[in-house]
């Protein structure tokens, strides 16, 4: 499946000064599961229904290096066809995870950026 998302540039450099500082990088898990779950939220609302099942597999995940919201499970794996598209199947894309990425970005980036900031004034105060 392919990925789609915004690069954060200096991410790494962030998280290389906060090791060095002795400050925890779980903050940034915590950061990246809370934008992700501003998204997450929003995707179940749009995600395509039949039994709803697919929209209860929608999760934000807990990553140092990135937010990824995630959809599908072993017993839901038609998530990655239903939102991709399946040309030889003929299923149409039904792109609701990038639908939401895109519907909520102002308050994902707000969040993120509160929340990088706070892990920023960490080293300052260090």
């Amino acid at each position: 499946m392919a990925d789609e998302g915004v690069r954060v540039e200096g991410l790494d450099n962030l998280i290389r000064t906060l090791k060095r500082a002795g400050k925890d990088v779980s903050e940034l898990k915590e950061a990246h599961a809370r934008a992700g779950a501003i998204v997450a939220a929003e995707a179940e609302v749009i995600a395509p229904r039949r039994s709803g099942k697919l929209a209860g597999t929608i999760r934000a995940a807990r990553q140092v290096r990135r937010a990824r919201v995630q959809a599908g499970r072993a017993n839901v794996p038609y998530a990655g066809p239903i939102h991709w598209g399946w040309p030889a199947r003929n299923i149409e894309p039904q792109p609701f995870l990038s639908i939401a990425a895109r519907s909520t970005e102002s308050r994902w980036v707000d969040q993120y950026t509160r929340d990088v900031q706070a892990a920023l004034d960490k080293v300052k105060g260090a």
